[in-house]
């Protein structure tokens, strides 16, 4: 088996109990502990949670933005979960659901596409929607919940205080990752290109790479100007300096691996020898190995 289903495999054990008619039954801790929270402004995000905490596990973060003309929202974590994003959006407006933007392909950031119907325009970068294709949940009557508007390299959506941008600058997490700006509120949601304090995900059989993801990184650093609160993907809402916090560890993450391969080093041996513990005191190792391992493969 290719290790990233495996792993994907891995990761989606426990994350929710099943129903005799194989529809998920969503934990109430979990629903409980997805809160909508104020980010800036007219911006908020109902809150997502790491794969790690299988009990509490809801999928990602959620952009909840409130325009004049209806809400827009990023994501939509797994699949069962419209619901209780709607019941979170209403209890801060009462405006309707007009746009969905899908940040990457994954199940528990476009879960709950379908949950919105058709009349709600979704919007992705162009390789998501060929990724989102292949997914089960989007066969059949259900191609409807599909991307309706694509982009390949930005899209700007609205105008003034409503104004959304959306930026693609290459590989990482997978090859269609969208990073969103809101320029009137200097906030940046990253979606998985920055998706907690550790090791990425390197989903390869989406496209992504671990080599590409450092210099990737650059170019939104590099580029996207302004801002100073950003929305990772799975954890708290945080600041610029962490996005380029994370930016840093991918790059010695790669000179790492690279190094150890260059030495001869078998990719169990790399697991073994890489730490990057005392560079970067506050970050978690439980996804260290997993990356060292797509990453050597990859070089």
């Amino acid at each position: 088996m290719n290790r990233g289903i495996a792993l994907g495999a891995i990761v989606a054990a426990g994350l929710w109990s099943v129903t005799v008619n194989g529809l998920p039954q969503l934990n109430q801790d979990a629903i409980d502990a997805a809160q909508i929270e104020p980010v800036k402004g007219n911006l908020y995000v109902v809150t997502g949670s790491s794969p790690s905490n299988r009990d509490l596990f809801s999928g990602g973060n959620v952009g909840v933005f409130v325009m004049d003309e209806g809400v827009a929202i990023v994501d939509t974590k797994l699949p069962g979960w419209g619901q209780v994003i709607l019941d979170r959006v209403r209890t801060v407006t009462d405006k309707p659901v007009v746009r969905i933007i899908n940040t990457h392909t994954h199940g528990d950031h476009v879960g709950s596409n379908s949950f919105f119907r058709n009349t709600v325009n979704i919007v992705a970068h162009a390789n998501t929607k060929t990724n989102m294709e292949g997914m089960d949940n989007f066969q059949g009557e259900n191609a409807q919940f599909l991307p309706s508007q694509t982009y390949t390299d930005r899209l700007t959506l609205g105008s003034g205080v409503d104004q959304m941008d959306l930026y693609y600058f290459g590989r990482g997490h997978t090859d269609g990752d969208t990073f969103i700006v809101y320029p009137a509120l200097g906030v940046l949601q990253a979606g998985d290109m920055f998706p907690w304090r550790d090791a990425p995900f390197l989903d390869v059989n989406n496209g992504g790479s671990g080599v590409a993801l450092p210099d990737t990184l650059a170019r939104a650093i590099g580029s996207i100007t302004g801002i100073d609160t950003v929305v990772p993907g799975h954890v708290p809402v945080t600041d610029w300096a962490n996005f380029e916090e994370f930016q840093r560890f991918t790059r010695d993450l790669l000179a790492q691996v690279r190094a150890a391969k260059g030495s001869g080093q078998s990719v169990d041996q790399a697991v073994e020898s890489i730490d990057l513990s005392s560079r970067y005191p506050d970050y978690q190792s439980t996804r260290v190995e997993a990356a060292v391992r797509v990453i050597y493969e990859e070089l």
